[in-house]
């Protein structure tokens, strides 16, 4: 394959889990993509645009455009973000046209990791082996703006050795919501309880997400519990021998 990838690995990735932008990585150029990383990456603007700083959010927005414009593709390791670029970037510059039109022009060439695999690059299996019990936590952005449901759990199933086991509250959020976790942790720490019951009643050792921004909220009230359940973003598993 001739077409290059070019990595947006996020915020919560580049600072927190870099594995899991080195297994994307990985799993794409398994596939014969040519992959690089644009060192000069920065944020997508989402947290600032959530807030209602507009201004803020199209600064970063017009640096993000200038970095990635000339890539074939775009790939991220987060729904959230990749619904901040393909569904909210052009509403950021309603009087300006030109910026205007280079966001709507980079809106279709830009992926979340799971829906470029069975998207673009139609692939299921990776040779991946991973032998334990898996329940797949479905992000908010992913599912309800993007419509990402049925590709992820399609990709879990390929995988040799993994037993999927469906959660029943696996569309409900699990209370990170960005800046929600810091204006209202009361609220934000009851939902990721309520998430964890629903983890615990399927008997899976790993939760899985297309968002390392759940599974970082997921882990810690996980980790505070002291519970025998571990978290991985999806493109982890992917990558596993």
């Amino acid at each position: 394959m001739s077409a290059r990838v070019s990595l947006f690995v996020t915020c919560v990735v580049d600072q927190v889990f870099p594995n899991v932008g080195m297994a994307m990585a990985g799993v794409l150029e398994r596939l014969g993509y040519a992959v690089d990383f644009p060192e000069a990456q920065t944020c997508c603007g989402q947290p600032a645009f959530n807030s209602g700083y507009r201004e803020d959010a199209r600064r970063v927005a017009r640096h993000f455009l200038d970095v990635f414009e000339g890539a074939d593709y775009i790939v991220a390791a987060s729904g959230s973000c990749t619904s901040m670029v393909s569904h909210h970037f052009a509403e950021l510059f309603p009087h300006d046209p030109v910026l205007r039109a280079r966001a709507e022009a980079m809106a279709p060439k830009t992926f979340e990791f799971s829906s470029f695999l069975t998207e673009v690059a139609q692939a299921e299996d990776f040779g991946a082996r991973f032998d334990q019990v898996v329940t797949y936590h479905d992000s908010c952005h992913a599912l309800r703006d993007l419509k990402i449901k049925e590709g992820p759990r399609r990709l879990l199933r390929g995988v040799a050795g993994l037993e999927l086991r469906e959660m029943d509250a696996a569309e409900e959020c699990c209370g990170f919501g960005g800046t929600f976790s810091v204006k209202f942790p009361g609220v934000s720490g009851g939902m990721a309880r309520t998430k964890i019951e629903s983890i615990l009643k399927t008997g899976a050792s790993t939760v899985v997400s297309i968002d390392s921004s759940c599974l970082m909220q997921l882990q810690g009230a996980i980790s505070r519990a002291g519970l025998p359940v571990r978290t991985m973003h999806l493109a982890e598993v992917l990558a596993s021998r």
